[in-house]
């Protein structure tokens, strides 16, 4: 669907790394921040992106194999807490579900040794451009020209045409099938890491959340009448009945599979091991709720798990920053919403 393509757009807006992109111009996340804050109208107090969630909670329980993968407190804890966020792209916290063909997953997962393990993840299976450069190239092109009111499509052909990763990625999205509820939802870490073992050794890995409950493909006509919060009304609905779970899978990269590149998803046929299982038991609204002061910073790691090079994975926690601080400032201003929660 080409609306998923137009979302990852906005959400692509947040991945700016602070090096320079264009012949060292040196773009920065605070002017990254400041254009995802122009895509829509100004929500003081609110993330800059995935502005619409729902805090959860839950526990983790790791499979007997995840210890032998990585030294991390959570792979050998019987059960590890886990507090998390299910949102929306875009930056409206009150845009109805039924636009939503994206969906966010981002969790903290607390050790008893202290440690923290955050992490944010898409239900799309990889990103639409492997650079930083790409994305703003992409977002560029898609910003409206005063005499139309429109993007201008001689801009895209041309980013196209120096990134084609994008293309892929909108081949990708035009037959991509919405899932009808949270909790049959696939959340994928697109970023690549390492697990690093007893021995020092270091594996590449990309992980994803894959749900207990069947997948059902949104139907487009009950879409279009649902309620502006029918995802949410579902989670409730659904844990009202009990706990709902995703295994969490590890898949190894092989000789020669892209570390560094989010936008090339690695072959279904590389080896995957389970390494435990995520138990979602309460919802709650994210205003006054316990995950909306938390910055879901994917380097925020226990030691056992180390970042790789990715520039987009970098990016990410240099503009999560940035929107922490503004949304902080916001709030002891007083320029918050009423209903924004508290600081991020």
């Amino acid at each position: 669907m080409l609306s998923i393509f137009l979302i990852v757009a906005v959400i692509a807006l947040l991945f700016a790394w602070v090096g320079g992109w264009f012949g060292g111009k040196g773009v920065t996340p605070q002017a990254m921040a400041d254009t995802a804050e122009a895509s829509g109208s100004p929500q003081p107090g609110f993330r800059r992106a995935h502005s619409k969630g729902i805090c959860i909670v839950g526990t983790f329980a790791p499979t007997s194999e995840a210890a032998q993968l990585s030294t991390a407190r959570v792979f050998s804890q019987a059960s590890t807490p886990v507090l998390g966020r299910f949102s929306n792209p875009g930056n409206d916290p009150h845009a109805p579900d039924n636009k939503a063909a994206v969906r966010g997953m981002a969790l903290q997962l607390k050790t008893d040794d202290g440690q923290e393990w955050r992490m944010a993840m898409n239900s799309f299976p990889f990103f639409a451009s492997s650079t930083p450069e790409g994305f703003q190239a992409m977002n560029v092109a898609r910003l409206p020209v005063p005499a139309t009111g429109k993007p201008d499509p001689e801009k895209m052909k041309a980013v196209l045409a120096k990134y084609p990763e994008i293309a892929n990625f909108m081949a990708w999205s035009k037959d991509a099938r919405t899932p009808d509820s949270l909790a049959n939802t696939r959340f994928n870490g697109v970023n690549a890491f390492r697990l690093i073992d007893a021995q020092g050794r270091e594996r590449a890995v990309r992980w994803s959340m894959r749900p207990h409950a069947p997948f059902v493909a949104a139907d487009p006509e009950r879409l279009a009448s649902a309620s502006r919060d029918f995802l949410g009304e579902d989670l409730d609905r659904r844990l009202a009945a009990g706990p709902l779970q995703w295994d969490m899978v590890m898949q190894f990269a092989a000789p020669g599979d892209p570390i560094e590149d989010p936008s090339k998803a690695w072959p279904d046929t590389r080896p995957e091991t389970k390494v435990g299982t995520l138990s979602l038991t309460r919802a709650q609204a994210q205003a006054g709720g316990p995950c909306f002061d938390l910055n879901f910073d994917p380097l925020i790691l226990p030691q056992g798990i180390a970042a790789t090079d990715d520039p987009v994975l970098h990016a990410r926690s240099a503009v999560y920053s940035v929107s922490f601080n503004r949304r902080e400032r916001e709030i002891s201003r007083g320029q918050a919403h009423a209903d924004s929660g508290s600081v991020q």
